[in-house]
């Protein structure tokens, strides 16, 4: 069969017009896969940012749990150093390690007056580091007793001491010294020998003439457990202001 120009020239057209729409079917296939597979995409990431959300989300809600109970342990930790400033403050500081006393009477002219303020440490006497002419704060008539005497220590534990014509005599020894504001004029009791326990002192005041101490019997020697410390520093009056000798 013989073809013609023209039939051939339709066969062709329209052969043409069948792939340009089976293109075109392809394209619309081949854009709906991709628009579908951008949907799924976006889903996944959308999934992904709600994901990371929460993560975010329960990391600060964590931290500022952590926060507050790090506030909480800081504040529980300062409320108990607060609280024992304050019961050293006000037991372990008076009773054990530094304490406020005022001299009542004349009895330690010229060294210390009537009124004057002074600090006693506690630490000395508790250690047996007390020494000869220190200025002690005592109680005669035990700790039970409200009255303390302010005194200088002159003999200490296993010593004798006597007093003969106005001296002092350690271990049958004159004691040099130049505290006393007066010779002695009565030795009292320590016209004999006297002597000292292993924890006791004697002690006297260094007006001699006025004061109640060591050489008489209601004082007599005092015991290291009746002792309250020892006097080192003066604060009132300001014109005395500093450590005592």
């Amino acid at each position: 069969m013989d073809l013609k120009y023209e039939d051939i020239k339709d066969i062709i057209s329209e052969s043409n017009e069948n792939n340009k729409s089976s293109i075109s079917e392809s394209d619309e296939n081949i854009k709906g896969l991709i628009s579908q597979s951008h949907e799924n995409d976006n889903n996944t990431v959308s999934e992904l940012n709600e994901t990371e959300k929460d993560i975010i989300t329960k990391s600060v809600e964590d931290t500022k749990t952590k926060k507050k109970t790090s506030s909480f342990k800081i504040f529980i930790y300062d409320l108990i150093f607060y609280a024992v400033i304050i019961f050293a403050c006000i037991y372990v500081i008076p009773n054990y390690v530094l304490q406020r006393t005022i001299v009542e009477g004349k009895s330690m002219e010229n060294t210390l007056e009537d009124g004057d303020h002074l600090y006693v440490e506690k630490i000395s006497y508790r250690l047996g580091l007390l020494k000869r002419f220190d200025i002690i704060v005592f109680y005669p008539y035990g700790r039970d007793s409200d009255e303390y005497y302010v005194k200088r220590i002159i003999g200490l534990p296993g010593e004798t001491v006597q007093i003969i014509d106005g001296k002092i005599y350690i271990n049958g020894e004159v004691l040099e010294e130049n505290y006393g504001k007066e010779p002695i004029l009565d030795p009292g009791r320590a016209v004999q020998p006297i002597s000292l326990g292993e924890d006791e002192y004697f002690v006297l005041g260094d007006n001699r003439n006025i004061s109640k101490d060591s050489r008489y019997p209601n004082v007599g020697n005092v015991k290291r457990e009746n002792i309250g410390g020892k006097a080192f520093f003066r604060v009132s009056p300001l014109k005395k202001f500093g450590p005592i000798d």
